[in-house]
């Protein structure tokens, strides 16, 4: 198999010199920008992860993953030395898949990537969800063999997070999904009471991008003290 190719960005040169040395040393394929316009210049199907600063002059990371959303699911690691909760909200907000803070050891960026690969191309809903159609109301239509989300016809540009999200309610109807549930289930990891703004905020994503904002027949539904469910 290809290794996977990981485009990433930054405008501070000692920092691309240890991503490149780092991902490189992992067995990794790299491109590397300096700013934001660049990204967008490289960024295509071969690309498998994607690693944005936040603060680069121009386009900066957020309005970069915003642009990369229209066209691409491909999971995005923000890098940034702003920590505050409001910080990690807007990312995930914009599409963001995870949230790394400088300074940071090598270690950490390692596991962070192969973490969202694996959750990406191993751990996908896909591999645990029948590869039948999926129907649900308002002209949805999922199917998990090819990873795929339709509204009347035309595709609904989801996030990985996104998509499985929707995918685990979409798959088990009626049945209720608190949010510790729907974290540890498409995160893999240990839930924490701060996650719970990180799953309403995808949820919230994925109402927008489907329309799904009549209170009375929403897709997904608010279980209200438990959780989230469809249908």
């Amino acid at each position: 198999m290809n290794p996977r190719k990981i485009l990433f960005a930054d405008d501070d040169p000692e920092i691309r010199e240890v991503l490149r040395l780092l991902l490189k040393s992992e067995g990794y394929e790299v491109v590397e920008a300096s700013d934001g316009n660049e990204v967008l210049h490289l960024v295509d199907e071969s690309v498998d992860l994607v690693i944005l600063d936040v603060m680069m002059p121009g386009l900066g990371g957020y309005g970069v993953c915003s642009e990369i959303r229209k066209r691409s699911a491909v999971p995005i690691l923000f890098l940034t030395a702003k920590s505050q909760d409001s910080d990690k909200t807007l990312g995930f907000s914009v599409g963001g898949d995870d949230y790394l803070v400088k300074p940071f050891s090598c270690s950490e960026i390692i596991s962070r990537v192969k973490a969202l690969l694996r959750r990406y191309y191993e751990y996908g809903a896909k591999n645990s969800i029948p590869d039948k159609m999926i129907s649900l109301p308002g002209g949805v239509e999922i199917d998990p063999a090819q990873c795929v989300v339709k509204q009347a016809g035309a595709d609904v540009a989801l996030t990985d997070i996104e998509y499985r999200i929707l995918l685990l309610l979409a798959a088990n109807p009626k049945k209720v999904f608190s949010i510790q549930n729907i974290y540890e289930s498409v995160w893999n990891e240990p839930f924490f009471y701060s996650c719970n703004n990180t799953v309403m905020v995808h949820i919230r994503n994925i109402r927008r991008k489907l329309g799904d904002d009549n209170q009375n027949s929403r897709i997904i539904q608010n279980v209200w003290g438990r959780g989230y469910r469809v249908g």
